[in-house]
């Protein structure tokens, strides 16, 4: 791998520790105990390994044949990732030319898998639970046989390109091997249009909502039939019984393909397919061009007519309001003044989707917004995780007493936080020029800030002396040369005075420092006059002839200060404005003659004394996503291991319970011990020691024998009773304790294929160690991904020293890393673990301190190893190793704990996110012990239905290279300040490829591919910023929504109506309507044995065990946001459409209810 040889013994490292758990962990295995005798996760070293790794859990066949080597030698030919080489390998594996399968439909089955699996770069399990099978039906004419690909759900894991390539890989294996194209029919054809639209309306909002004639269009072309499984209880509403369909009810799967993948991606497909698609024989697919001709008049169809005027370059975008939710607030309409300030760059922990805004934004929204909580944004994505910047601009606040002021410190925003009235600017959010880059979003002008200013400042002292001299520049602006270059060098921390910022403007004929500029332009014309006449009439008052304050009289005019962002003071009937603002007011504005054409106020300004600058740029509304998570994963009902105790654990599922019960019954695995005949359901025997061997049950007969038989109805587990007692103080006699602990918590029932339990020592010891099992046998921890291209060692809580040890011996400046304050440039497969104070749920440090304790004394107790991690504290659980798992996919990565973060993001490298094909949008990553999934996870825990391999760590990269992660992550720009050409074609609104920027592209494949990223602001402390969002803390929905409505009258950005009116139609009314339709059509249940009933018996007694029967859905639960409903209508003045369809809501509710006054329809008059 091209890396300096800091980096290399970094890689050594890695391999050098995850082969020695490999070792211990296959030495554990070997003894028995496990489902398998070998660890079940697969070492990939490169993608190509990665992508044969994942396939083999259908295939094993595969693995050894040759295919990974093949799979390298067409990158060379063709390029890394590129949609050929998924083509050729496909064709190769479906030609059996590596190993051979069942027959010829398995082969072609495996290749499509194969050729699905490397263009999701082995990652996602897509290739395994999208892809569902292959039929090969007859063509209506008689000449010969077509394919048709069934899809399911998890297709869309895939993501839209992906899947959609899919389609043309099955073609490609289709044309190769002989076989007809599809034919379908009008019916069929029809049958699509009608089937999306159904899933569209009844099922889930398609991201891509073809028209009938895209489908149409696509139906009569795609040379292979799209098919898949119901997944849906509904049933289409037209074209039923069609005889090469076989189910007339609603196919996710294909409704996908049908909808976000091929429609969706034609552009991008036809763009590969038009350079080289006729050198592969896939000319029939050059219907795509008409296609995006079909597409383009579609949408021109649905369009509103050009009236001739002038659009407007940028529009308000309402998507991210569309699904607001109750409790979680708007920050800021789109493009409404006030709202979040766009200002380019990128700082430690932002870029790749995440953002960052000043922590006093943070904790002046009633502490809404924390670290890594997600904002649903206006531009230039959809999501964004969120992160604090204290070099950028904090909000403008209104107080109580009247005063203006801007709050640049966390310390002010907490002193003032329960003074402030009104939020009038929320500040800067800080967004890096790659998102705008990979989301190809036009640049929009951002306001004035100090990055800008210095480098016009540059400009204008190249054009005066003919070279940058400071100096020079200096000496005619009467400052001190040194502190004049500081203002240049470091323009986000060190700030000219008013008067050295006004003699930089009159002198070098640039712009006013945007510290003394002020958002002129969101007045108007006719309030920026009435502005000057009132500052005009006001008393000046002067000391040595130095201007220190404005007195003025309380009047209107304040309102136009106010939204001018100007600071100042209310001092009984009087307006005050202090020095600064004093100053840079009769500069600017007082006694001069303001231009009479112009909408707004800044237009008024132009040609004055002193150039001054738009402030406001563009304003991006948001609103709050998912709160910030960080908490160990835990299956329904909390369960310590993957044991089955059947109905006889009780509610809580306990062994206690089973115990006092004596015997459990559920479906157990059949193994048998050859020297002793003892029948077991472990792989050892608990009594013996000995290996058993599997005995198979015949369903039919009911007979047990130890040899299979493929021509009977055989399988390896049945349902039967077994003696709990025996096995319990087995496992309390082989970990040599005589006491346990007071509950130890199974599950009901294993989801397995083989019904194979896992050994009951570990979930003694989980109940030991309080922890809990997930799925597959870990243990493991969520967290919201944050980047991370830099850090201080104090920020992460880790030593210098120990910090050295893991390599980082020098910060980013090259100097020895000798204090805790330097910055060091982070590894890209290193993490920082998410350890906050203020999270209901316990820190991850502690979590996993008590599952390294686990694992130790599962080595050293159940397979006589010794302990492998002796950690006592969390200091001990810096340098070892964890695997990272995003959700959906199935296949890990390699990281290495660094430190901790006061936060909950679980921050890292954007390689380390890209390698698990997710961004930091918001999404979650989970994360687990290397060791731990090593030593327990197993492939026959999971699920035996379909998603069962989602999220589970079949394939596990050692060693992270950047050309095979996420090609999103190439976008992030690694510079250390943004150019100006940035901020002039922003004002043209330009397209972000026009300015050339440096990102992680450009370093692929050299040395500077893991290291030199720069980053354009800096923060004191990343962790210095609201900890834990106020959503999680309020413990009542009706306190969340309280707060949210508070915050939304205080923010100047946002309309209360709207919100209102918002959460009323998209929350509450869905939630009531629902679940009175719900009500009407339950299920009972027994309160103590869970059973459950269509209708309640006669008797009102469970028929099973007597106990008493109740509602599944309650009353409660239909009404609780009706009254709130009613009383938020009530207040916010929505219109009198929506307040009608309540009350008819009402109506219906009392229809069913009765209109009784001690009902808990009282509960819900929290806006009366």
């Amino acid at each position: 791998m091209n890396s300096s040889p800091k980096l290399q013994a970094y890689f050594d490292s890695l391999q050098k520790y995850s082969a020695k758990a490999l070792e211990i962990a296959s030495k554990a295995r070997e003894q028995g105990f496990d489902p398998d005798d070998q660890v079940e996760i697969q070492i990939a070293k490169n993608m190509a390994e990665r992508v044969v790794g994942l396939i083999s859990v259908i295939a094993p066949q595969i693995r050894g044949s040759g295919a990974d080597k093949r799979i390298v030698e067409l990158e060379k030919q063709y390029g890394v990732l590129d949609w050929r080489v998924a083509l050729q390998i496909a064709l190769e594996v479906a030609q059996e030319k590596f190993c051979k399968f069942k027959d010829k439909k398995e082969a072609m089955e495996v290749g499509i898998r194969m050729g699905f699996a490397y263009g999701t770069v082995g990652v996602v399990s897509s290739p395994l639970e999208g892809f569902v099978d292959l039929d090969i039906k007859p063509r209506r004419d008689g000449e010969g046989e077509y394919f048709c690909i069934n899809y399911a759900g998890p297709v869309r894991n895939a993501g839209g390109t992906a899947a959609a390539w899919s389609v043309i890989i099955a073609d490609y294996v289709r044309k190769n091997m002989g076989y007809a194209q599809y034919d379908p029919t009008e019916d069929e054809i029809k049958r699509c249009a009608t089937e999306i639209a159904d899933y569209h309306e009844r099922v889930t909002n398609l991201q891509y909502f073809p028209s009938k004639e895209e489908t149409d269009f696509l139906m009569r072309h795609i040379p292979v039939e799209i098919g898949g499984d119901a997944s849906e209880d509904i049933e289409v509403s037209n074209y039923k019984d069609l005889p090469r369909i076989a189910t007339n009810k609603i196919r996710s799967g294909y409704c996908l393909i049908h909808s976000s993948c091929i429609p969706l991606k034609a552009p991008k497909l036809w763009k590969e397919l038009s350079k080289w698609g006729a050198d592969f024989g896939l000319e029939h697919w050059n219907f795509l061009e008409e296609f995006l001709a079909v597409q383009k008049k579609a949408k021109a169809a649905g369009a509103k007519k050009d009236d001739g005027k002038e659009k407007p370059k940028i529009t308000p975008d309402f998507t991210f309001v569309k699904d607001l939710v109750a409790g979680r607030p708007i920050i800021g309409m789109p493009l409404a003044s006030g709202a979040f300030r766009l200002r380019y760059g990128r700082s430690r922990t932002s870029g790749y989707s995440a953002q960052c805004i000043h922590p006093a934004s943070m904790f002046i929204m009633d502490d809404f917004i924390a670290i890594g909580t997600q904002l649903k944004v206006e531009r230039p994505g959809k999501g964004a995780a969120f992160t604090p910047c204290d070099t950028i601009e904090g909000p403008i606040v209104r107080l109580k007493n009247g005063r203006v002021l801007r709050l640049d410190t966390i310390k002010q925003a907490k002193e003032y936080n329960k003074e402030v009235e009104e939020i009038l600017y929320l500040g800067d959010v800080l967004i890096n020029y790659g998102d705008f880059l990979n989301r190809a979003h036009v640049l929009a002008p951002a306001g004035y800030c100090e990055e800008w200013w210095s480098q016009e400042v540059e400009k204008a002292i190249v054009e005066m002396f003919g070279e940058l001299n400071y100096e020079k520049a200096a000496e005619l602006c009467s400052i001190d040369a040194q502190v004049f270059e500081s203002f240049i060098r470091n323009p986000l921390r060190s700030k000219p005075s008013v008067s050295q910022a006004l003699r930089i403007a009159k002198f070098l004929s640039t712009p006013l420092h945007p510290t003394y500029t002020f958002f002129f332009k969101e007045i108007s014309a006719e309030q920026m006059r009435q502005l000057q006449h009132w500052l005009a009439l006001g008393k000046h008052f002067k000391e040595d002839g130095v201007l220190k304050k404005i007195v003025c009289p309380l009047g209107p005019e304040k309102r136009i200060a106010e939204i001018a962002g100007i600071p100042h003071l209310k001092v009984e009937q009087q307006v005050v404005f202090e020095e600064k603002e004093a100053t840079i007011l009769s500069q600017v504005l007082l006694g001069r003659q303001l231009t009479q054409e112009g909408k707004t106020g800044l237009d008024l300004l132009q040609g004055g004394p002193v150039i001054i600058r738009d402030k406001s740029g563009t304003f991006i509304g948001a609103r709050m996503g998912r709160p910030e998570k960080a908490k160990m994963r835990k299956l329904t009902g909390s369960p310590h291991g993957l044991f089955p105790i059947g109905e006889e654990g009780g509610r809580l599922r306990s062994f206690q319970a089973a115990l006092e019960a004596g015997k459990v019954r559920a479906e157990f695995s059949l193994f048998k011990d050859p020297q002793t005949g003892r029948e077991t359901i472990y792989r050892r025997d608990e009594v013996t020691g000995n290996k058993t061997i599997p005995l198979y049950y015949d369903v039919q007969t009911g007979k047990i024998t130890t040899k299979k038989d493929d021509k009977k109805q055989q399988q390896t587990y049945m349902k039967k009773d077994i003696d709990i007692r025996h096995y319990f103080n087995k496992a309390l006699e082989q970990l040599g304790m005589n006491t346990y602990p007071d509950l130890i918590k199974g599950i009901r029932g294993t989801s397995n294929r083989e019904h194979i339990p896992e050994h009951l020592t570990k979930a003694i010891l989980r109940a030991k160690h309080e922890i809990y099992v997930n799925k597959d046998g870990t243990i493991r921890c969520d967290a919201s991904e944050l980047p991370c291209t830099h850090f201080k060692p104090k920020e992460i809580g880790t030593s210098v020293e120990k910090l050295k040890e893991l390599g980082y011996t020098h910060d980013i400046k090259g100097k020895p890393l000798e204090n805790d304050d330097q910055i060091l440039e982070i590894f890209p497969q290193d993490c920082i673990l998410p350890c906050c104070p203020t999270n209901p749920e316990e820190p991850t440090d502690k979590v996993f301190i008590r599952v390294c304790q686990f694992i130790d004394e599962l080595l050293e107790k159940v397979y006589g190893l010794e302990p492998f991690y002796n950690v006592k504290g969390r200091e001990d659980l810096v340098g070892h190793l964890m695997i990272a798992l995003a959700p959906h996919t199935s296949a890990g990565m390699v990281c290495r704990i660094i430190g901790f973060t006061k936060s909950q993001g679980f921050f890292a490298h954007p390689y380390l996110h890209a390698a698990e094909r997710r961004d930091t949008d918001g999404d979650e990553l989970g994360f687990f012990m290397l060791l731990d999934g090593f030593l327990n996870f197993s492939k026959k825990f999971l699920p035996g239905s379909r998603g069962g391999t989602m999220d589970a760590p079949l394939v596990l990269t050692t060693i992270l290279t950047p050309a095979e992660v996420d090609d999103m992550a190439f976008d992030v720009d690694i510079v250390w300040r943004y150019p100006l050409e940035l901020y002039e074609a922003a004002l043209e609104y330009k397209m972000p490829w026009e300015v050339d920027i440096k990102t992680i592209k450009s370093t692929i494949n050299t040395p500077d591919q893991f290291e030199n990223m720069g980053f354009t602001h800096d923060t004191r402390d990343f962790n210095e910023g609201v900890l834990c969002s106020a959503y999680k803390t309020l413990p009542s929905m009706e306190e969340k929504l309280k707060g949210q409505m508070d915050l939304a009258q205080k923010i100047r950005a946002v309309d209360t109506t709207v919100v209102a009116k918002t959460v009323i139609e998209k929350h509450f009314l869905r939630d009531i309507k629902g679940n009175l339709r719900k009500f009407s059509s339950q299920v009972f249940r027994c309160v103590h044995c869970n059973e459950k009933y269509r209708r309640p018996p006669l008797r009102a007694k469970c028929e099973r065990c007597g106990g008493k029967i109740i509602f599944t859905i309650s009353e409660g639960s239909v009404v609780k946001y009706l009254e709130p409903s009613l009383s938020l209508a009530q207040a916010y003045e929505v219109d009198t459409y929506l307040k009608q369809t309540l009350d008819l809501l009402k109506r219906q509710v009392e229809g069913v209810f009765g209109r009784d006054k001690e009902k808990q329809l009282g509960l819900g008059a929290w806006f009366g």
